[in-house]
């Protein structure tokens, strides 16, 4: 009986504040990121039409014309998947002379058709790599 009196008796309790020990710190935080790009490039270049070309020096075409005079249609079947395409006659191309006979002269004659001209193909990887270091400093 004794003991549950003195527990009836016995003062309230109160909270006492807690103070930190401490007066300044610091956080120091590091993040690190490391990232892989992979690219792939395709390029194409195509010639959408005929294109014939004359260069030189001490030439000139007989009777004056510069181009291809007609066109010429060709027809292709293999494996029954039947293929017609109209191009240029190269049998009515321009006739050149030399200007002065004995004399140097140069000549280039190109014929290109339609289609693919360059294919450019560009496979790269980049690698990104970064640090961040954050310091927060706090005092009381």
């Amino acid at each position: 009986m004794r003991i549950l009196l003195l527990l009836l008796l016995a003062a309230p309790a109160q909270a006492i504040p807690v103070v930190p020990s401490f007066s300044s710190g610091t956080l120091t935080s590091t993040t690190q990121t490391k990232t892989k790009v992979v690219e792939v490039i395709n390029s194409y270049d195509y010639r959408s039409g005929w294109e014939y070309t004359v260069t030189g020096t001490n030439i000139a075409p007989v009777g004056g014309a510069v181009s291809t005079a007609g066109l010429t249609t060709t027809t292709n079947s293999i494996n029954g998947v039947a293929s017609r395409w109209t191009g240029l006659d190269p049998a009515t191309k321009p006739v050149w002379n030399i200007v002065t006979p004995g004399a140097a002269f140069q000549m280039t004659e190109t014929i290109n058709g339609p289609g693919l001209t360059n294919h450019t193909l560009i496979n790269r990887e980049t690698d990104v790599e970064s640090l961040t270091e954050t310091t927060s400093v706090f005092t009381q």
